[in-house]
């Protein structure tokens, strides 16, 4: 089914993912999940918002998976005093050709590394927002489309830290993905210290993977099959979640939607051409929770109320029997 669509065959769809996952792995110990998350967004054509604690890797894994593709890349540290014109650009006049040309701000490459994204003002973190969902920009009336595949990786703090400033809900339905890192086991931070005394890994790695062929293992996850009866069961678990008592908003239909493009990739990973309900309660929290706010004085003991809503939603929602393997 894939060979007549895409130049590549199964067999190295699985050996240029493996090699990108094993390349990032090299800097990143013992988070897997992490690490799988963020190439799952770049082959659904989503985006990565990394949060947690400084000095944790977020930073550190966006890095990883930027140096292991052999693409454009730009950082942007997110600061009190970025202005939104320093991320999409600005049209700046010449006195020779008595034009305006345009500039391009740091958001065109092909990835792009938003770091600690709310630490800047609202106004500028919204620059963001038609880059991330149209991939292009429009300054002074004129659209200038990005590179082709566009990633954006951000990495957050949580808001109980100090100088931070709350992603607007737009923002945060913009992100396919929200991942956190943790803080490393005894044995990968003892393997941290020792690797990293005299050297810093990044510069160990080099490209794996070129941009032609993300976009070829793009095209590969695209054709994954979604039978109807899973995009029944992806569109019952969005709609449990805007009636869900506990929940004050719920996934909204763009969530749905990156539900099951995550999902192909994450079967494509696992080796499937199809989906299966697995895949889609797999990836429930990381898809939704960060789009959902919890009804207002809801507690639960020992756990999150969001990610303790999504569990009992999975719980509650049938799966369809044509969907079951």
């Amino acid at each position: 089914m894939h060979g007549t669509q895409n130049s590549i065959t199964a067999e190295q769809f699985e050996a240029q993912t493996s090699a990108i996952l094993a390349s990032v792995s090299r800097v990143i110990d013992g988070k897997a999940d992490a690490v799988r998350s963020a190439l799952v967004c770049l082959l659904a054509e989503g985006h990565l918002l990394i949060e947690d604690v400084p000095g944790v890797g977020k930073t550190m894994l966006a890095r990883a998976l930027a140096a292991s593709v052999d693409a454009t890349v730009r950082r942007i540290q997110f600061t009190p005093d970025l202005l939104p014109g320093d991320v999409t650009g600005v049209s700046v006049y010449n006195p020779v050709d008595r034009e305006f040309e345009f500039k391009h701000g740091a958001v065109f490459a092909q990835i792009v590394i938003a770091d600690e994204i709310n630490r800047s003002s609202p106004k500028t973190q919204s620059a963001l927002l038609e880059a991330m969902e149209e991939g292009q920009v429009t300054v002074d009336g004129q659209t200038h489309p990005l590179p082709d595949p566009f990633l954006v990786v951000a990495t957050q703090n949580p808001l109980e830290m100090e100088g931070t400033y709350a992603l607007p809900e737009a923002q945060r339905d913009r992100f396919m993905m929200r991942v956190s890192m943790g803080y490393p086991d005894a044995a990968a931070e003892a393997l941290m210290l020792r690797q990293r005394d005299s050297a810093n890994p990044l510069s160990t790695i080099t490209p794996v993977a070129e941009a032609a062929a993300i976009k070829q293992m793009i095209g590969w996850s695209r054709a994954v099959h979604v039978s109807p009866a899973v995009e029944e069961y992806a569109v019952a678990l969005a709609q449990a979640t805007r009636n869900d008592p506990s929940l004050h908003l719920g996934a909204s239909p763009r969530a749905t939607l990156q539900l099951v493009r995550a999902s192909k990739v994450w079967a494509a990973l696992d080796g499937r051409d199809f989906v299966i309900p697995d895949d889609l309660t797999t990836l429930i929290v990381p898809v939704f929770a960060h789009r959902l706010l919890p009804a207002r004085g809801v507690h639960r003991a020992g756990a999150q109320p969001i990610e303790a809503a999504l569990g009992q939603i999975v719980e509650r929602v049938r799966v369809p029997l044509a969907a079951r393997v």
